[in-house]
């Protein structure tokens, strides 16, 4: 069987990959410009540049991974698991660790510093929970280990209503005044 390297729908993929890891740059520049007070040339001198560079090397390996397994099992509808910057993490980086060591001390190097340490430690919990993996996989429900991502998803598109909701609660309530009648007229 014929694996080739690149096929057209690849071209949707990469778009939509690319494009999120952009936003997920800029919100890094935004982020730590605002927050952690970092000079330009720490963010585009290093930051950046390695963000990249994991990203790029990332998306390569698993695209090999990929590639690999459709070759060994001889299945043409095997893919790479897209690779970047977890938004979430994003933010819990910067807002839960980094942004806080930088109101103390000032110093956007040492946040940087911190930073890398956070991260660091991270990826080793995340090594020693990839050993309990399929342990845990096995005896934990489907809708459990579903719970989060679903949770967030329904976040992200609930929250520009619930805001909006916010923003004009008299239009709201008359909203909800006629849903509620008319569930209980009957």
């Amino acid at each position: 069987m014929n694996y080739p390297l690149f096929a057209r729908k690849d071209i949707d993929g990469f778009f939509g990959l690319a494009i999120d890891n952009l936003v997920q740059l800029i919100l890094i520049v935004s982020l730590c410009k605002m927050l952690c007070g970092m000079p330009d040339e720490l963010i585009f001198g290093v930051i950046l540049p390695g963000a990249a560079i994991s990203i790029l090397l990332g998306n390569l390996f698993y695209s090999w991974q990929a590639r690999r397994l459709a070759i060994n099992t001889q299945k043409d509808d095997v893919t790479a698991l897209p690779y970047g910057i977890n938004t979430v993490s994003l933010f819990a980086f910067i807002f839960f660790i980094m942004a806080p060591v930088y109101n103390d001390t000032k110093d956007p190097y040492l946040v940087w510093k911190i930073g890398m340490i956070a991260c660091f430690l991270s990826g080793i919990i995340e090594m020693l929970g990839a050993l309990i993996g399929s342990w845990l996989r096995r005896i934990t429900p489907r809708a459990a280990l579903l719970s989060t991502l679903a949770g967030i998803a329904i976040t992200f598109i609930s929250m520009d209503f619930a805001f909006k909701i916010f923003e004009k609660p008299i239009i709201a309530f008359f909203r909800l005044r006629l849903y509620l009648f008319s569930i209980f007229r009957k």
